[in-house]
């Protein structure tokens, strides 16, 4: 049997202070592994960040196949007290707000205390930061299909949202929409967005 056990906590200062069973610790004190934080692990980043981004491309009906530099300066740039765990909820926000293939710095959200003018001046209340960020894309490009994409932008974070709030189920989805289920299929199809297992329930039909 071979046994690993993961902890954040000093077991030999415990150990020393009575708060651990010292023959527990020396069990498993047999060969230790420290791993620093992830901000002490820059040039983690950018393998973590390739690797979840494949992963959650999958699982949330994704392509994004790349990310830009910048994205990557601004991930690299920050402290990640929340370590993994939070560099995986940043890039699953990310992935659900991005289009093409290419994750932007637009898509990441506001990190804690980010002053260094990597993201722009916060908006006024009652704005959508994400969709502020959108709009500066838009108007940095001299795209004639921007109305569309707009449309297209918002269906993808729209629909995923009330899909996720029915657990899934296109007809409730449809009803809640006001729309026709062969609509909201139909419209899915176009943005690209599929249904994963946790999604499916048994009122749905296959697709």
């Amino acid at each position: 049997m071979r046994l690993i056990a993961a902890t954040h906590r000093d077991l030999k200062a415990w150990s020393a202070e009575g708060k651990f069973r010292p023959d527990l610790y020396y069990r498993l004190g047999v060969f230790t592994i420290h791993l620093p934080p992830l901000r002490e692990r820059g040039d983690d980043i950018p393998l973590l960040v390739r690797h979840y981004l494949r992963r959650f491309s999958r699982e949330l009906g994704r392509e994004v196949l790349e990310v830009a530099t910048e994205a990557l300066k601004r991930l690299r740039g920050y402290a990640w007290p929340g370590n993994i765990r939070e560099l995986q909820s940043v890039l699953k926000q990310a992935l659900l707000q991005a289009r093409g293939t290419s994750l932007l710095p637009a898509y990441l959200p506001a990190f804690a205390g980010e002053s260094d003018g990597s993201v722009a001046a916060s908006p006024s209340a009652g704005e959508d930061p994400n969709l502020e960020a959108f709009v500066r894309l838009c108007l940095a490009s001299d795209d004639g299909d921007q109305y569309a994409e707009a449309h297209r932008r918002l269906d993808r974070v729209f629909l995923t949202r009330v899909l996720e709030a029915t657990g899934g189920n296109q007809q409730e989805t449809a009803r809640r929409l006001g729309i026709a289920r062969q609509t909201l299929r139909r419209r899915l199809h176009e943005l690209g967005l599929h249904l994963t297992r946790r999604f499916e329930t048994e009122d749905d039909e296959p697709s």
